[in-house]
Order: C-alpha cells, then sequence, then structure tokens
C-alpha cells in the first residue's frame, strides 16, 4: 500500500502548466513539513497535481500558505544535460486541504466574535406582518 498524508507550507508558488500533448494541467510545488522534535530540520518534499486539483492549487496557493496533502510516492529517474542519471522521489498528489495558519485562525476567531456581538444589543420584534410561516 503507498498513501502518504503531509502538512506543512509550500516553500515557493506553485508552477501551473500543460502538457503539450493533451493540454492538461499540471503544477509542481514543494512543502516544508516539520519533523517531530523542533530542533530536526524540515523536509522538503516535492509534489505534483493534475486536472482540477492543480488549477485550484496553482490559483489559491501561494508560498508559505500550509496545506494538507494525500496522495502517493512515485520514484523515477531521467538523464540530466550533463549525461548523469538522476532520481526523483515525487507525492502524486490524490486530493488536498485548505489549512488554516495561525495568522488567518486568529482572523477567524476575531470576525466569529464580531459576528456574535453585532446586534447583541438589538431586540426582535414580531408585528405579525411577515407574509409567509
Amino acid at each position: 500500500m503507498n498513501i502518504v498524508i503531509i502538512k506543512g507550507n509550500l516553500t515557493k508558488d506553485p508552477e501551473l502548466k500543460f502538457s503539450a500533448g493533451s493540454g492538461n494541467a499540471v503544477v509542481k510545488f514543494s512543502v516544508a513539513v516539520a519533523r517531530m522534535k523542533k530542533e530536526d530540520p524540515a523536509d522538503f518534499l516535492n509534489c505534483v497535481a493534475f486536472g482540477k486539483t492543480a488549477e485550484t492549487i496553482a490559483n489559491h496557493l501561494v508560498k508559505g500558505n500550509p496545506i494538507l496533502v494525500e496522495g502517493h510516492i512515485q520514484t523515477g529517474s531521467y538523464e540530466a544535460k550533463d549525461g548523469t542519471k538522476r532520481y526523483t522521489t515525487d507525492i502524486i498528489v490524490n486530493r488536498f486541504e485548505f489549512v488554516q495558519g495561525k495568522k488567518e485562525s486568529a482572523n477567524n476567531a476575531q470576525s466569529n466574535q464580531d459576528i456574535k456581538d453585532f446586534g447583541a444589543d438589538m431586540t426582535v420584534v414580531d408585528d405579525g406582518s411577515i407574509p409567509f410561516n
């Protein structure tokens, strides 16, 4: 079974491209994932998404945004311009979720409080003139 789930932050803006033959959307991005111990360095994992998923990621996420990715690991290789063989390891994205960062979470909490506060001193009046039940 080859399933991976990671949560981290984008290390740069996603790169959206379209395949030459079919015109399908492809986006490549990397995610910095913290390790269990704070003093350990983060892992930088390469991800690839296709189709509508690729377009959504490219249109809504930028460097630094938190993201949760579910996918599978795929390895490959290619020959570099200098003739050496290079190996790749990518996470092929099956699905993803937008994740709120600490700052966004604090802003949403304040917005929710503002909504609760709005109208706190209002009184509902039912004068019977509502045209439907």
